[in-house]
């Protein structure tokens, strides 16, 4: 068996050698001529302007689509049986929804050829047709595929189309100025029919995506919940989040370096939980060295406190601690750095969660230095601080403080003094201490007195 230039076989082309075909005024007053030329009313194409395939198909009488109408069916099966021959992926009986949506687009995409031709004002492809081929990309995204198998099956039902119309012209007679109109139409409608199924393909996985999104997010607002919800439905939520239950989870406090200016969201991993909207944006992480580290520039513009590690019904506890390590960090109580851990400043945490009860511990252990001027109240709480730190000689606070060791014993005997018996109460020193630790915390530029 042979085939033809056209890339027929033989026995296909005889079949169409059909007595209603030949001699059948197919382009009666202009046998073998295609008018190609602008109609009446008409516009020609712009410069540059590549024409639809309704458009080409416009071009062709009318006759043509009645004449090869019969044949539909026949072409239909032709490329269902060469894609499942040609694709692996479809070489499976094409049941099911898919088989279904397969079978009624490949008889859609005949249709509506045919049923563009002849019409030179045909419009785009048809709500109905698109929407099938919108409904393949969709299709192929729910079961994981990617794109390249529909690509690949139109491809090969173009070839197979191609084929089909070639025969029916060469065996009418047609003119070859009708096939390369035919062949272009054709090729044409495959790359339309491709862009459809990836506009499908692409608004299944925006939904998808968006859909995990808002489940990512009700399972944050259900961790940091308080009271705490129910380990049981943050572990079903985590499930639909497809997010892996850790042990425990650092919270992470996000503010804006420069308030209303550019921060770009930074790409983490999927185990990372991520809120960047509203007033308290975080990160929820089971690794936040990792996580954080690999995010890297794109955290610049943005300050961060960790907070430290703790089961999910105290993740909530962590992000506080988190958030006063960014307050500390904004009032000058906490050197600012990239990254700040809260688990590094535990004691400023604990000397500065209440203001009001400091208040009250300052003015009962520090009472004493009020009756000395302000300069020398500063130098003597800072060698205050410094001997009840380290319990140091004289000569070795007066290095630490920068001072003669005479000026150390002198402010010794002051305080001695000022504070009497207390000075040398364990209970009081550790009372004091704590005082002193907190006073510095809430001055931390004021440097040592001298």
């Amino acid at each position: 068996m042979t085939t033809s230039v056209s890339g027929m076989r033989d026995d296909e082309r005889a079949s169409f050698q059909l007595g209603n075909i030949h001699g059948s005024g197919l382009f009666s007053g202009q046998p073998g001529v295609l008018d190609l030329a602008p109609r009446a009313g008409e516009q020609a194409p712009a410069a540059g302007h590549t024409r639809t395939a309704a458009e080409l198909w416009g071009r062709v009488p009318r006759a043509f689509a009645q004449e090869f109408r019969p044949y539909a069916d026949r072409l239909a099966g032709d490329i269902v049986r060469e894609i499942q021959r040609g694709i692996p992926a479809y070489a499976h009986p094409l049941d099911g929804r898919f088989g279904g949506v397969f079978r009624r687009a490949v008889h859609a995409a005949i249709e509506q050829c045919l049923h563009s031709v002849g019409r030179g004002g045909a419009g785009p492809v048809g709500t109905r047709t698109a929407e099938v081929f919108r409904e393949l990309g969709r299709l192929e995204f729910a079961v994981g595929h990617g794109v390249d198998n529909l690509q690949a099956a139109y491809r090969i039902g173009g070839r197979v189309a191609w084929r089909h119309v070639a025969g029916f012209c060469r065996a009418a007679g047609i003119s070859a100025d009708l096939l390369c109109v035919a062949a272009e139409a054709i090729f044409a409608f495959v790359d339309e029919l491709s862009a459809m199924s990836v506009d499908g393909y692409t608004a299944a996985r925006a939904d998808r995506a968006g859909a995990l999104e808002q489940q990512r997010q009700r399972l944050i607002r259900l961790i940091l919940a308080e009271p705490p919800t129910p380990a049981a439905a943050i572990t079903e939520a985590a499930a639909r989040a497809h997010w892996p239950v850790p042990d425990t989870v650092c919270a992470v406090a996000l503010q804006r370096r420069e308030p209303g200016g550019p921060a770009p969201d930074p790409v983490l991993p999927a185990e990372v939980l991520t809120r960047l909207d509203g007033a308290g944006p975080c990160l929820l992480t089971a690794d936040p060295e990792r996580h954080l580290a690999g995010a890297g520039a794109e955290l610049a513009r943005w300050r961060v406190a960790v907070g430290p590690p703790a089961r999910l019904a105290e993740v909530p506890d962590s992000l506080r601690l988190a958030r006063r390590t960014l307050d500390l960090a904004d009032r000058g109580v906490l050197t600012d750095a990239p990254v700040l851990w809260s688990a590094q400043h535990l004691a400023a945490l604990w000397l500065t969660v209440d203001d009001s009860l400091i208040d009250t511990q300052l003015h009962r252990c520090l009472a004493p230095l009020q009756r000395a001027g302000r300069a020398q109240r500063i130098r003597l709480a800072d060698t205050l601080l410094a001997w009840l730190s380290t319990r140091a000689t004289a000569p070795e606070l007066a290095e630490r403080l920068g001072v003669h060791p005479q000026t150390v014993r002198h402010r010794l005997h002051q305080l001695e003094e000022l504070f009497g018996a207390r000075i040398n109460d364990p209970a009081e020193r550790f009372n004091l201490l704590i005082a002193l630790r907190a006073q510095r915390l809430r001055t931390p530029q004021q440097p040592p007195g001298r």
